[in-house]
């Protein structure tokens, strides 16, 4: 009712411009056509405006860069390589005083009382030398300690590389889950399209069917010997699956478009469609086997992900054997104490645990001696390096196997659409000539029946496999680790 009177509206408009436009002067002609101009442009600019609000358009592209902005898996699985990344920070972090300490004590303590005339400073010397309970005093101690590594045999760069390259391996590994979550978001994409199309062919198809229900029942009153009862009930039968068929494209796509609304906007403030209403095959010509089989030992996230397990696995057994040699660190501590009613002594042999300052630095070398436990470390680190190599291996089997089976199913599927689309050009001449003879008077409803109903399914199943084609070709692009949204780019 709202778009119907803003259209009366602006039909109003136009009529009271056209009636000006003639009961006025000349003079008053050109500023009347101005305005009436300008409404009527302002109120289609307002128009278009709320239409736009209404409804906005999405390409496959944004639609799964924003899918995995707001997919709470992608993010679930992006916090490993969050972790990892830390482990390379706490790694490079062992360069600079991987180790320094600070303890401080804190307490009440009793003065002393030396009943000899020593100074403060050589109490150390009266025997008689007693607590004074009558003088308390807050005691307070500080001792930092420090070791700097200077050498050791490649076990801290090592142990960086090894991290960085798990860094990398998770990298990948997120990649390779993620190209599951894009290959979800492209099904969903074009199961839009083709509930749309799907739709559109069942409400064209409902003229049809109605054109055949008014033929049969026209048969019917006028008693025409050629009409057979069995097509009468076979139209019966086609006419309650179509009806179901209806109900299920009806669900399928309110289904569709209620998950696109929680990917996209689950306040639905906002309602989006694809960018194109209509399902076509993507652009897509198959290249031969050998280069998507060359691309993906390339490219596939997991392959590079176990190179890089391959790497970090060296990297720590270098890192382990570096063990079985001494690392020379520098080692600093330093100690301070102050107590006022305990005076500090002289004597560098005497040190008043409540009152001094110390400070030593120097060089240390650190051997593990305990070669039978290095060893072990150092054969469970081959153990993993050969598991991941292992991993590799097992990985480009079922890659080699995957890819087998996307690109036959890729190409089947091309060539099936390629197949459909000259049935469906047949069976449209042949319900145009069933048509036409049923019109002339010497057609046969039973084959007008049958060319409408084939028409039907053709068009049904080309849409299908059309997007079945769609799919397989994303599923070939994910199997050669080529980027899904690259289709829509080429």
């Amino acid at each position: 009712m709202i778009f119907g009177a803003f259209f009366l509206n602006i039909t109003h408009l136009l009529t009271f411009g056209a009636v000006v436009l003639l009961i006025t002067p000349n003079s008053r002609m050109k500023s009347d056509l101005i305005i009436v101009t300008f409404i009527i442009t302002l109120s289609l600019l307002l128009f278009s405006n709320t239409s736009a609000q209404d409804t906005l358009s999405i390409s496959l592209q944004e639609f799964i860069e924003r899918g995995l902005e707001r997919s709470g898996q992608a993010d679930y699985l992006s916090n490993a390589v969050d972790l990892a990344e830390n482990n390379v920070k706490q790694a490079r972090d062992q360069r600079i005083l991987p180790r320094i300490n600070l303890s401080t004590q804190h307490g009440l303590v009793p003065g002393v009382v030396s009943n000899t005339n020593l100074p403060s400073n050589e109490f150390y010397l009266d025997p008689n030398l007693s607590n004074d309970w009558e003088n308390w005093a807050i005691f307070t101690r500080a001792e930092v300690s420090a070791a700097q590594p200077i050498y050791t045999w490649g076990a801290i760069t090592n142990a960086i590389k090894a991290t960085e390259s798990a860094a990398n391996a998770a990298k990948f590994r997120f990649e390779a889950e993620k190209s599951e979550i894009e290959m979800q978001l492209f099904d969903l994409y074009y199961s839009y399209q083709l509930a749309l199309e799907m739709e559109r062919i069942l409400n064209e198809a409902d003229d049809q069917l109605r054109q055949v229900e008014r033929q049969l029942n026209d048969m019917k009153e006028e008693g025409d010997p050629d009409l057979d009862q069995s097509d009468v009930f076979k139209f019966d039968i086609f006419k309650a699956e179509f009806e179901v068929q209806r109900e299920e494209v009806r669900q399928s796509l309110d289904n569709v478009r209620r998950v696109w609304a929680y990917v996209l906007d689950p306040s639905q403030s906002k309602v989006y469609q694809p960018e194109s209403l209509f399902l076509e095959a993507v652009p897509f010509e198959l290249e031969s086997y050998n280069y998507y089989e060359s691309v993906a030992m390339s490219e596939r996230p997991e392959l590079r992900g176990a190179e890089a397990g391959i790497s970090a696995a060296k990297s720590q057994i270098d890192a382990v054997k570096s063990q079985y040699y001494p690392s020379l660190f520098l080692g600093l501590s330093a100690s301070y104490a102050n107590t006022p009613n305990r005076p500090r002594q002289s004597n560098p042999f005497i040190v008043n645990s409540t009152n001094y300052a110390s400070l030593a630095f120097g060089l240390s070398f650190r051997q593990n001696l305990n070669f039978l436990t290095t060893q072990t470390k150092v054969d469970r680190a081959q153990i993993q390096r050969k598991r991941v190599q292992n991993l590799k291996s097992a990985l480009t089997d079922g890659i080699v196997l995957e890819l087998n089976e996307t690109y036959r199913k890729a190409a089947v599927a091309e060539k099936r659409v390629i197949q459909l689309e000259e049935v469906l050009s047949i069976s449209k001449n042949w319900v145009r000539q069933e048509q036409l003879d049923y019109d002339f008077g010497f057609g046969d409803v039973k084959d007008l029946l049958d060319s409408v109903q084939k028409e039907l399914e053709t068009r049904v199943e080309l849409k299908q496999n059309t997007f079945e084609l769609n799919k397989r070709v994303a599923e070939l692009y994910k199997a050669a680790g080529i980027p899904v949204q690259q289709i829509s780019i080429n």
